[in-house]
């Protein structure tokens, strides 16, 4: 049965994001949404939660369905409440007395401890919160589940928990994530979507084969295209060839035999469709200030603790070098983030931490995971230029080349997609 059915819907943004795109979601689909950052996922999910009105098409949706939409980041409004008090603000007030048990029963499906439901969200971890939105969407029992980005922030055990989680959920109820995480996807879904401007291709299959269907699918388009174009090349020629030979003629038939040919050539190139390619997201290449110092950071054992003081974890004797490129890896919760403030701190504040030695000619970059370095309300033409005192030109092409497209950069910063976010704070 169609719970939701999409027919030749599309959204323009400056550009088109999607067009034609004909789907229907029933009972039992698991479909993952895949695109390059800022090409439509998160719009496309918007829309199907009837949050944005697309530009062409229509949306039909069965008389009566809930649609519950995981966003991928944390409403201020909720950032003071606790775990347990964010879930349980999604019931109705007429329910917070008689179904409160609900919010228990689902935060205990998502294996969220005792300890962790009375904290307040903005001392949770990104992982945490990203859960507690979950948790949050799905209390209120929704006939459809949309997930934006839902690995975001997780560690590797919360990802196989909430696969765990997803493939338990009762089979009834359509699931559709946005996602990069290919195993993800290819553990959690049975559908994939391939969202892009002109045509997006939908295969009954997990990811990994449906991204080989679709290889398949775009080389016989190419092959198909560049033998229309050799066709009407050749069509061409030959209508050129018998053209001259009507006009010394002075041969009629020829003349009309000429643009017959000419007439099958436009047809072919008309009809000939170029195969799918991909736009670049861009690239940004980290590069330093020119410092000569081979050591940067020096760790003298220093400990890590929360803000009451328990001890995390220490890191032992330790040095950061020139070129490393060093991923932090433990569970949510762990001490990650504590870490890394203790490194900014140190580079900020030289002496703050007796424990952690920095190198004078240290310059510090830093990109947190709400990414409260770049405002809402600018523009990112605005903020490039304001942040580095150059040109729009030169503006311009840095923002091109880290992956925001001419048609965003004079837009509101909210505008923009989490990847493109995340993209204009490694930039700046």
């Amino acid at each position: 049965m169609a719970l939701i059915s999409l027919k030749s819907l599309g959204v323009t943004m400056s550009a088109p994001l999607f067009s034609n795109l004909d789907l229907i979601i029933g009972a039992g689909d698991r479909l993952g949404i895949v695109a390059a950052n800022g090409r439509g996922k998160s719009t496309l999910l918007r829309c199907l939660a009837g949050e944005l009105d697309a530009t062409s098409g229509d949306i039909t949706r069965t008389r009566g369905l809930r649609v519950g939409h995981v966003e991928q980041s944390v409403p201020d409004a909720l950032l003071d409440r606790s775990f347990h008090q964010v879930v349980a603000d999604a019931l109705p007030p007429e329910q917070l007395g008689s179904e409160l048990w609900r919010v228990d029963v689902v935060l205990d499906s998502l294996d969220v401890p005792e300890d962790m439901r009375d904290r307040a969200m903005r001392a949770l971890s990104g992982g945490w919160q990203r859960l507690a939105l979950i948790a949050r969407v799905w209390v209120t029992d929704p006939d459809v589940l949309l997930l934006d980005e839902p690995t975001n922030h997780l560690d590797l055990a919360r990802i196989g928990q909430l696969e765990t989680w997803l493939n338990a959920l009762p089979r009834e109820v359509p699931v559709i994530i946005a996602s990069h995480d290919r195993a993800f996807l290819d553990a959690t879904t049975n559908r994939t979507l391939f969202l892009r401007p002109e045509e997006s291709p939908v295969f009954s299959l997990p990811y990994s084969r449906a991204r080989q269907a679709l290889d398949e699918v775009d080389a016989s388009t190419a092959r198909r295209f560049e033998r229309d174009m050799k066709v009407a090349q050749q069509l061409r020629r030959q209508a050129a060839k018998l053209n001259n030979i009507g006009i010394n003629s002075g041969s009629d038939l020829l003349t009309v035999k000429t643009k017959q040919l000419r007439e099958r050539a436009e047809r072919l190139e008309d009809a000939a469709v170029a195969a799918h390619r991909e736009r670049s997201a861009g690239a940004i290449r980290l590069a330093n200030r020119g410092t000569h110092a081979k050591v940067l950071i020096t760790l003298d054992d220093p400990a890590v603790e929360t803000p009451d003081g328990t001890l995390l974890f220490r890191t032992g004797k330790r040095h950061i070098c020139q070129g490393d490129r060093i991923v932090l890896l433990g569970r949510n919760g762990v001490g990650k983030s504590r870490f890394i403030a203790m490194i900014r701190a140190a580079i900020a504040e030289p002496g703050s931490e007796e424990s952690v030695k920095v190198t004078p000619s240290t310059v510090l970059g830093y990109s947190d995971q709400a990414l409260s370095g770049i405002g809402a309300d600018a523009t990112p033409l605005a903020m490039v230029s304001r942040r580095f005192e150059i040109g729009e030109q030169r503006a311009r092409s840095l923002l091109a080349g880290a992956g925001v497209a001419i048609e965003m950069q004079e837009k509101r910063i909210a505008a923009l997609s989490g990847g493109q976010r995340s993209r204009l704070m490694l930039l700046v």
